[in-house]
């Protein structure tokens, strides 16, 4: 095995993977970089075969986002509870490197739809629905993006990386310490040393934190991320529908916190409820009877009716945003560096505009004879990046807000903006071009 490397990777998942993929492969400028990455466990295998409704047919095509016609089968993986809307943006970035035929050999649920209206104004007696419906269609894309169980994206990511020649892959392993500076010689100033659990040593011109929310890294490296919890907690529950879910996500906004329902293959869908700490504590509590019964009181009838719960957790919600995304020969990446209200899903997709930023300017400053671990490399990175972060966690933090308990007149006046939104067609393809993640300044690898 090797102990020098260009880079050294902290972190295995979904976005230290997808980073990791992108710089030691062919997409991209110059030639690939050596990478090691570090993964503390392996997720579990999941068997393929189960079709993913509505993929891609092909490396590199959207498929058509045609609705499941049939229930899932007995001998189909169950599902995990932690799953992502995987925008296309991210999508593309998993073709570029790769790791896509993946994720569809495996399994995933296109949408091509979102709907979205406010639970405090609601039209009494079960006329039409308030609210807005974004649409892909409108920016001229078949899809608006995909759920993926979290553990199918890091295995695709992960036997790709096996594929790579320039990627070392340890798993497990775990940094424990770094160094920077620290040795004999002229080259010791231009690297970082890392301490690893199996008490070996290993070198890089740049260290990556992408080791999650409570990143050793980050810490190591004395970064400040300031947090703010908010007083909303997050309930997922996987559920059996009466009828094949459609190509559509439904949010309801209501002044305790949205509530939404993401389908999945067949005759699945993934909830996601958010509440204060009791009720959800409740709603965990209760009964599959009487947990079912709540959750049809709050969702539309084009959904059908719920036939069964699989798995139920809760977790709490923050937002945090890093002082700083690098350090002398650091770099962050991800929920290392921030966190944002999970109501529209970006999280992670900003996580993985984040790998595709600095695979970019890594590798172009390699092609270039920079030094791709300075301060000067890695400030491009975080100009690019920090303020689209920032600019994002405010947005999801505005909805939040707007949609907490109001007076009567400024729910009517929200509630007017959000159908006017709904039918200014500039407006509402600005929305859904954000949503898909095609807005903004993109990696070249996301385009």
């Amino acid at each position: 095995m090797s102990s020098h490397f260009d880079v050294v990777v902290a972190g295995g998942g979904m976005v230290g993977g997808l980073l990791s993929a992108a710089l030691a492969g062919r997409a991209g400028e110059g030639e690939p970089l050596s990478v090691c990455v570090l993964e503390a466990a392996r997720p579990a295998p999941f068997s393929p075969g189960s079709a993913a409704s509505g993929a891609l047919d092909a490396p590199g095509t959207l498929g058509a986002p045609e609705a499941p016609d049939a229930p899932s089968t007995p001998d189909e993986p169950p599902y995990d509870i932690r799953v992502s809307a995987l925008s296309v943006a991210s999508q593309r970035m998993f073709e570029a490197v790769g790791a896509w035929r993946g994720v569809i050999d495996r399994r995933a649920c296109p949408f091509r739809r979102m709907r979205a209206w406010d639970g405090e104004e609601e039209t009494a007696g079960g006329g039409a629905r308030p609210g807005v419906e974004f649409d892909a269609h409108e920016i001229d894309v078949p899809l608006l993006g995909h759920i993926v169980e979290n553990r199918v994206l890091q295995l695709a990511l992960l036997e790709q990386l096996e594929l790579m020649p320039h990627v070392e892959l340890r798993c497990p392993a775990r940094l424990t310490d770094y160094s920077v500076g620290v040795g004999v010689g002229i080259e010791a100033s231009d690297r970082v040393s890392i301490a690893l659990d199996s008490g070996e040593n290993i070198t890089a011109a740049l260290l990556v934190g992408a080791d999650g929310a409570r990143s050793l890294v980050r810490r190591l490296a004395g970064i400040d991320m300031p947090r703010s919890e908010y007083e909303q907690r997050a309930m997922v529950a996987t559920v059996s529908t009466d009828l094949p879910q459609q190509d559509i996500t439904w949010q309801r906004f209501m002044p305790t916190g949205p509530q939404a329902m993401l389908p999945l293959c067949g005759q699945r869908a993934s909830l996601v409820w958010y509440h204060d700490s009791d009720e959800i504590e409740r709603l965990i509590a209760l009964g599959d009877d009487e947990f079912i019964e709540a959750l049809e009181r709050d969702f539309p009838a084009e959904l059908g009716g719920i036939s069964a719960v699989h798995e139920r957790a809760s977790f709490p919600i923050a937002r945090a945003h890093a002082a700083s995304y690098l350090a002398e020969r650091v770099a962050l990446v991800g929920d290392a560096c921030h966190t944002v209200h999970p109501l529209a899903g970006q999280g992670v997709n900003l996580g993985m505009l984040d790998a595709g930023a600095l695979a970019e300017t890594l590798r172009s400053a390699k092609a270039s004879g920079t030094d791709i671990g300075s301060r000067r490399t890695l400030r491009r990175y975080e100009r690019w990046r920090k303020g689209e972060n920032a600019t994002m966690a405010s947005i999801l933090d505005g909805f939040h807000r707007a949609f907490s308990p109001q007076p009567a007149p400024v729910r009517h006046v929200r509630a007017a903006a959000m159908n006017l939104a709904g039918r200014a067609g500039p407006a509402r393809r600005l929305v859904t071009r954000h949503a898909s993640g095609l807005a903004g300044d993109l990696p070249q690898l996301a385009r």
